[in-house]
C-alpha cells in the first residue's frame, strides 16, 4: 500500500506544479504578446489561409517540433492557438514537460478567433 500512495503524492506533485494555463481566445488580445510570444501551431497552409498578427507559426505535426520551440525561451510567456483548440492543448502540454514555465493555451482556436471579428 505505502507504493501507491508514495506514487499518488508525486503525481499530485507534479500535477500541482505545472504552469500552462488556459483562457477563451476571444479574451487574448495584441496587447496580450507585449510581454510574451504568440504561436500558431497549425500547419503552414492553414497559417497561410489565415492568422493572428504577430503569430509565429511552428507547426504541432513536424517531427522537430519541440527543437523548433528551443528558439523561444523557457521563462517566456508562451501563447499557443490551433484551429480549435485540440493541438494547441497538446501543445501546452508539452511544452510544459519541457519545462516551459508560462504557457497558455488559446481555447476556441483560430476558428473563434474569427467569429468574433
Amino acid at each position: 500500500m505505502k507504493p501507491t500512495i508514495s506514487i499518488l503524492l508525486v503525481l499530485l506533485i507534479n500535477l500541482g506544479c505545472a504552469q500552462s494555463t488556459s483562457k477563451p481566445i476571444t479574451e487574448f488580445s495584441q496587447n496580450d504578446i507585449i510581454n510574451g510570444i504568440l504561436v500558431d501551431v497549425r500547419t503552414p497552409e492553414e497559417y497561410n489561409a489565415g492568422h493572428i498578427d504577430n503569430s509565429l507559426n511552428i507547426n504541432w505535426f513536424d517531427s522537430d517540433f519541440a527543437k523548433q520551440m528551443q528558439s523561444i525561451g523557457k521563462d517566456e510567456t508562451i501563447y499557443v492557438y490551433c484551429r480549435k483548440g485540440s493541438r494547441s492543448a497538446k501543445a501546452a502540454a508539452v511544452l510544459d514537460s519541457l519545462g516551459y514555465k508560462n504557457v497558455v493555451d488559446l481555447e476556441g482556436g483560430y476558428n473563434a478567433w474569427k467569429l468574433r471579428e
